[in-house]
């Protein structure tokens, strides 16, 4: 109820400064008590990990993780935060994220902006925050392609002994070139490299963290095979379908939709779900998967539960429709 009385006043704002000062509202309010949502238990056992609930937030919304106790007071089940780069960096220049309410979608061309991670390791120190956290990793937008896989390997090796799982992006539209590492070589290279290198550090702790790729809803069904193919020879533990999409569907003539960057909310529900699906008919329920893209209500996580989905993200739901979406989705979700 406070979200939908505050949403009219928060839309008035730029949307990245409206985010900020949602954030900052959430941590104020969540350190004097007055943010907790009570949501059912619903654990859900994936990846080994036992989760409360089979809910969680999407990477993006906090990507440095100065926010983790504040966003578990809206009772996700996990969450998930970065994307995270090896060095701080800026993003693309301003503005870079656009809201279009009438069709309930978001498009961005974000770039990674971060603080590096060893700041996020910091944050995430100082969370009080028990609870399932993913730590989302990806690239420097200027190490080149062919060198990518050692910004992955950096990452890795720093988040390895702070996270519950670890996600691979390379799905964003908005890092040069970065999509190419979802095919050919460059994926088979990127994939043996990190897993050899989860083995190493999991005998080095002593304790195994799951491995998660993320994938873009622009593949064809050739890419999809190839794709589940990677994930089975190297054992990856997990799948996220989707990120956002390159295309316009939804949005054609509408106010911002003709701007460059990653489409997400309601305008990728079908195409991201839809890819989810093709995915689970080819793996077969050999890796788990992760729905995301498009979740506005209770009946969009059952569906993505229908598509395959073990678990489910959300991110630009929220911006609609407010902590009371998480509910909703735990609420309408089976086991």
């Amino acid at each position: 109820m406070l979200y939908s009385l505050a949403r009219p006043l928060l839309f008035t704002l730029a949307p990245e400064r409206a985010h900020e000062l949602t954030l900052s509202m959430l941590g104020k309010a969540q350190k004097f008590g007055l943010m907790h949502q009570k949501v059912p238990a619903k654990p859900v056992t994936c990846m080994g990990i036992e989760f409360p609930n089979p809910v969680g937030l999407a990477a993006g919304l906090d990507k440095n993780g100065a926010h983790i106790d504040a966003l578990a007071a809206l009772g996700f089940g996990f969450i998930e935060i970065g994307t995270i780069t090896p060095r701080p960096q800026e993003g693309n220049p301003q503005p870079r994220l656009f809201r279009i309410p009438q069709a309930k979608a978001i498009i961005n061309r974000m770039g990674f902006n971060n603080d590096g991670v060893d700041q996020l390791i910091e944050n995430v120190k100082a969370a009080n925050f028990k609870g399932v956290l993913g730590i989302n990793i990806g690239k420097n937008a200027d190490t080149s392609v062919e060198d990518a896989v050692s910004d992955y390997l950096i990452c890795l090796e720093k988040v390895y002994n702070y996270a519950s799982y670890i996600t691979v992006n390379i799905s964003s539209p908005n890092t040069k070139n970065l999509r190419s590492l979802q095919s050919g070589d460059a994926l088979t290279e990127l994939l043996k490299t990190l897993k050899d290198r989860q083995l190493e550090l999991s005998q080095q702790y002593n304790h195994y963290v799951p491995l998660v790729l993320k994938v873009a809803p622009d593949l064809t069904p050739e890419d999809i095979d190839f794709i589940a193919a990677q994930l089975l020879k190297f054992k990856i533990d997990g799948l996220i379908v989707t990120n956002t999409t390159l295309g316009r569907e939804g949005v054609e003539n509408l106010p911002y939709g003709d701007e460059s960057g990653g489409l997400s909310g309601a305008p990728v529900f079908q195409k991201s779900t839809e890819c989810l699906r093709q995915f689970s008919t080819v793996l077969k329920g050999q890796i788990p998967l992760i729905g995301v893209g498009g979740i506005l209500s209770g009946d969009q996580a059952v569906a993505k539960q229908q598509a395959g989905a073990s678990l489910i993200q959300i991110y630009s739901g929220l911006i609609y429709t407010g902590p009371v979406l998480v509910k909703d989705c735990v609420n309408a979700m089976t086991l």
